[in-house]
């Protein structure tokens, strides 16, 4: 039995030729000598271990993928106790929903210093192959999950599909998106593009009667002990329990995991007088994390990366938490175009540079947590632009909206797209959370310049699962007050072609070589546990094009 060791190498596709290895590890414990596997028996005492958590798949390799589950050792060892001593787990992998057909098996160990989760990174699997996967810990069975490795050549049937998702907030409402996204019986995977969980104590965010179930711990989560607590509850929900059990999950993370407008030396929302130093909140959240994510950890401690899938996509995946400057106040012209200050960092924008250049892919995408499409008031011709804000001391893209996102290091934005121009990097799109809002963005390298000089990449963003929008936070009913703000964010933005500030949901992104398409996914109440989903809209770009056009309907 192979111990994993942890790596550094953002690129998770292997190189070699494919092994067939198995590795298998509890969550932060590598290393750890594993136990005998005790014997299977039908009935087991009220004091057996338990499965109370699901079972989660992630990360698909073209021969392998990532298993996931927590094991509750004995009654009241719940995330976060430290209670329980180490178990013993075995997990399986079979190319049938009966397991009559075993094509892998190994064994694990689940122990308190990983707050009793276990990974297992199966390897030797076959390309673009559906397989299931269940565990066993002293005679209890798990529940079983579906996965399905990535294709290591053409896709089998010529597309992709994605589910994505971003931003569910547990007070907010319920995750009927999770629900009607495992239903969806032909996903490649589920791309959660941050905000997974939220750091907020109970009515914090959002408050009063708009509170629609309660969280735990019930105050903000600061502590590894706290942030064990909040990734478990989140997983006793059936919906998420469910989306993970039918698809592999491929997830990054926002400020949220942490805890708001994050940044490398600290938050909004983190007093370090009251709360403790931010480095070692931000050590607890990652090690939280990493236990609970069906994620492959990293030395670095970060989840940028790249999954290739095959010749029609390769996926890099940002972290734009870790290592970014503190946000500038909106309007500091200054500071918001100081080429010393990165929303990526050095290494990690060079990884991404040399990443889309070099893939031979028809796709680039990239699992992007804030936006990258400029979005500002006060937008003028080139030619007054520049000089304007020399004047003036304001942004040379305009006045920002949100300078948490790429608005906020301008810099670091100018020099991705003039790279994908300079170097005819064609195809690429951004894949984008965190606003609460659904849009389909042409991304030009300056909007001033829109539309006569054209586009290097196009960008869809997701709205939230739960999290308020703009009509939640007005108390008004959708399409009223929201319809006014849209309207006045794309006559100053002509480059977004379209924009819902509304609604909840998720998007299936289905990539063939000729477009990658968005269908946009709404819920008719995220307040309601029975929420039905409907079509909203869909986007496209064709290959080559660099621009989004409306679909007339979603492809499937």
């Amino acid at each position: 039995m192979t111990q994993q060791t942890s790596t550094p190498n953002p690129d998770l596709s292997p190189s070699a030729p494919r092994r067939r290895t198995v590795v298998a590890t509890a969550a932060g414990a590598a290393g750890a000598a594993l136990l005998p596997l005790a014997g299977a028996s039908a009935a087991r005492a009220a004091d057996a271990p338990a499965f109370l958590h699901g079972v989660a798949s992630g990360d698909p390799l073209p021969d392998g993928v990532l298993l996931w589950t927590r094991v509750t050792p004995e009654p009241g060892a719940g995330p976060g106790s430290g209670r329980g001593g180490p178990v013993a787990v075995e997990w399986e992998v079979a190319a049938d929903r009966e397991f009559t057909r075993l094509v892998q098996r190994g064994t694990a160990r689940a122990e308190a210093a990983s707050d009793h989760t276990v990974k297992a990174d199966v390897r030797g699997l076959d390309p673009a192959t559906a397989y299931w996967f269940r565990f066993t810990a002293d005679g209890v069975r798990s529940p079983a999950g579906r996965t399905r490795t990535a294709p290591d050549g053409a896709a089998p049937d010529g597309n992709l599909r994605f589910g994505v998702v971003s931003c569910s907030n547990y007070e907010a409402g319920y995750f009927a998106a999770y629900r009607h996204l495992a239903a969806h019986p032909d996903l490649q995977a589920v791309l959660h593009l941050g905000d997974y969980i939220y750091e907020y104590g109970h009515s914090e965010y959002p408050t009063g009667d708009d509170v629609v179930r309660d969280v735990r711990p019930g105050h903000e989560i600061v502590s590894l002990a706290d942030y064990r607590i909040r990734h478990g509850h989140y997983k006793t929900d059936p919906d998420l329990k469910a989306m993970h059990a039918a698809h592999p999950l491929i997830a990054i993370w926002d400020d949220h995991e942490f805890a708001n407008d994050a940044w490398r030396g600290g938050a909004e929302n983190h007093d370090p007088e009251t709360e403790g130093a931010w480095k070692d909140r931000v050590a607890a959240a990652k090690q939280a994390y990493f236990e609970w994510q069906p994620v492959r950890t990293s030395t670095e401690g970060t989840t940028y990366r790249r999954l290739r899938f095959g010749d029609l996509a390769d996926l890099h995946l940002l972290d734009l938490r870790s290592f970014r400057d503190a946000q500038a106040p909106v309007g500091d012209g200054g500071a918001i175009d100081d080429p010393d200050r990165t929303i990526t960092g050095r290494r990690q924008l060079d990884w991404l540079k040399s990443g889309l250049a070099g893939s031979r892919a028809r796709w680039k995408l990239v699992g992007n947590s804030v936006m990258i499409s400029q979005v500002a008031f006060g937008s003028l011709p080139a030619r007054f632009l520049g000089p304007l804000a020399e004047l003036l001391g304001v942004p040379r893209e305009g006045l920002a909206i949100n300078t948490d996102q790429w608005d906020g290091y301008t810099d670091d934005r100018r020099e991705l797209l003039t790279h994908l121009r300079d170097n005819r990097v064609t195809d690429t799109v951004f894949l984008t959370g965190d606003i609460h809002m659904n849009w389909a963005n042409d991304v030009p390298v300056r909007a001033a310049d829109y539309p006569w000089k054209a586009p290097v990449a196009t960008e869809f963003v997701i709205t939230s699962v739960t999290s308020d929008n703009l009509d939640d936070l007005l108390n008004v009913a959708p399409d009223t007050v929201s319809g006014l703000a849209e309207a006045a964010v794309r006559a100053a933005n002509r480059h977004v072609r379209w924009v819902d500030m509304d609604s909840h949901g998720y998007g299936v992104l289905d990539l063939t070589a000729e477009r990658a398409q968005m269908d946009y996914y709404v819920l008719s109440d995220k307040t309601d546990k029975n929420a039905t989903a409907a079509h909203r809209r869909s986007y496209r770009t064709a290959s080559g094009s660099q621009r989004v056009e409306r679909a007339r309907r979603p492809v499937r």
